[in-house]
């Protein structure tokens, strides 16, 4: 049975869907690899702008909305792993940054911390969107650490401006990763699992806004949860079988990803389930309870299902946990995505046209 002190909000509506606008916008090279990937696994319903000092890595992007920032600074060549530049540069073209976003009730900013465009442009960016009362999510990645440590300074104070400039922030450390990954994952697979945890992260709070399920979330649910949510924490995994939303539920609120941080003492904790149409009652009330469990009887457990025809029996279940007290720095930002019924294997795939951070 339920635990009376779960605090959770439902929406039930089987055919509805939020009309909000969402864009996603990637900053840098490592942005613009994050958001070629999400078009090509078709992420749908959302619009993508891709912002860089590097006008050849914009030629090779998908993305119909290129924009070349810092042309007088850099000549088109990159920012050469200089945030002071990738700052200047954004600034430069802040007008036409603000006439892309202009009519978005939701953006996106993705960006590999560490290099020039993306750690010093992503702020700016941020900032552009949140003082046009914009909800501003930023989900970014950090350097491994064979990029070295000059590119890990410039991280950790990219992602603090960051965090000034966003409701909420996800930091995906790519060091991390490698935890989950095989040890003869080559370089570019490695890049290629953090871009699948970027396009995770973006399509679990998207989806809930824009597709239908059983239970349906909208545009205001989100807003409650992640406007002013600070650092967030992030989980993502799926299962299949007769346990599958226990097996998902716990899996994806413990993961070395997580690095021992725990969702316990969030304020508001959004729920995503994607299953096929044999979702059951059962099944969301068992995940339920188990993320309430985890995160104390005070938090708010805001959960929406989402109908995916394409899953089969595997149910995926996305958790977001925001609002902790200030001061805790423990809780910097983190995020994890796995696969809990087999051992995770990095996607062997295409790459990308480069994995670049900068």
């Amino acid at each position: 049975m339920p635990n009376d002190r779960i605090h959770t909000r439902f929406q039930y509506d089987e055919m509805s869907h939020d009309n909000a606008r969402i864009k996603v916008i990637g900053v840098g090279g490592g942005g613009g690899n994050a958001v070629a990937n999400m078009i090509k696994k078709g992420l749908n319903n959302v619009e993508y702008i891709v912002i860089n000092t590097d006008a050849q890595a914009l030629k090779i992007n998908p993305s119909d909305h290129c924009i070349q920032v810092g042309k007088s600074l850099t000549a088109g060549l990159g920012a050469g792993a200089r945030p002071e530049i990738g700052r200047e540069a954004v600034e430069e073209n802040r007008h036409e940054i603000e006439e892309a976003i202009e009519g978005a009730d939701m953006i996106f900013v993705t960006a590999g911390m560490g290099g020039g465009t993306g750690t010093g442009g992503a702020p700016v960016v941020a900032g552009i969107a949140k003082r046009k009362g914009i909800l501003t999510v930023g989900i970014v990645t950090t350097p491994f650490m064979c990029e070295g440590r000059p590119r890990q300074r410039f991280a950790f104070d990219g992602i603090n401006e960051l965090k000034k400039n966003c409701d909420t922030v996800i930091v995906i450390p790519n060091e991390k990763l490698l935890e989950v990954c095989d040890e003869d994952t080559s370089l570019v697979q490695a890049f290629e699992v953090a871009n699948e945890v970027l396009f995770n992260a973006t399509k679990g709070i998207s989806d809930l806004i824009l597709l239908p399920g059983l239970i349906n979330l909208d545009f205001a649910d989100v807003r409650t949860t992640m406007q002013d949510g600070g650092a967030a924490i992030m989980g993502s995994a799926s299962a299949s079988g007769s346990d599958r939303a226990e097996i998902a539920a716990r899996a994806a609120i413990s993961s070395p990803l997580l690095d021992g941080v725990s969702i316990r003492g969030a304020r508001n904790v959004l729920v995503n389930i994607s299953a096929d149409t044999s979702l059951g009652m059962r099944e969301v009330t068992m995940a339920t309870s188990i993320i309430q469990a985890e995160a104390g009887d005070d938090a708010e457990i805001i959960m929406g299902t989402v109908t995916d025809s394409s899953m089969g029996e595997e149910l995926r279940m996305t958790v977001i946990a925001t609002g902790f007290e200030i001061g805790d720095e423990k809780r910097s930002g983190s995020t994890l995505n796995i696969k809990s019924t087999k051992e995770f294997k990095p996607p062997v795939k295409e790459s990308l046209d480069s994995p670049a951070t900068d």
